[in-house]
């Protein structure tokens, strides 16, 4: 039996594990929108739901314990400035798994995790961002 066997290793030890969380959660944060295999989705789903609660709590505690989670400053700045003030009104479920096909060198099943009103201009902004700011920079 499969009793108390609550999350997927995903052939990774702990570690690596909240290593690769932590990374993806920030990802997320960063771009609303990340595609990843669907298992990783699925972990990574109540993680993020998780850190949106914590930004609507919003309080000194809140953010030091989604800092300890995220690792960096800018995304716990996003998570508690942007996205937790977004969701204030929602009761839960900030974030959706969507099923994108299969991935052509070993048919994992991919998907897309993204959040539900999520901003359509946040995805690669700051990538734009950098590669302007290097323009301004030589000029």
């Amino acid at each position: 039996m499969r009793h108390a066997r609550g999350y997927r290793r995903l052939n990774r030890t702990h570690e690596h594990r909240k290593a690769l969380f932590a990374n993806m959660a920030g990802s997320l944060i960063e771009h609303e929108q990340i595609k990843t295999t669907l298992p990783k989705a699925k972990e990574l789903r109540p993680i993020i739901e998780k850190m949106i609660t914590l930004a609507k709590r919003g309080d000194l505690h809140a953010r030091r314990q989604a800092s300890s989670k995220l690792k960096e400053e800018q995304y716990v700045a996003k998570l508690f400035d942007v996205l937790g003030p977004r969701y204030k009104d929602r009761q839960g479920g900030y974030v959706r798994v969507l099923k994108a096909g299969f991935r052509y060198g070993d048919m994992a099943p991919m998907a897309i995790i993204e959040f539900v009103d999520r901003d359509r201009d946040a995805k690669g902004a700051a990538d734009k961002a950098r590669v302007a700011a290097e323009a301004d920079a030589e000029e």
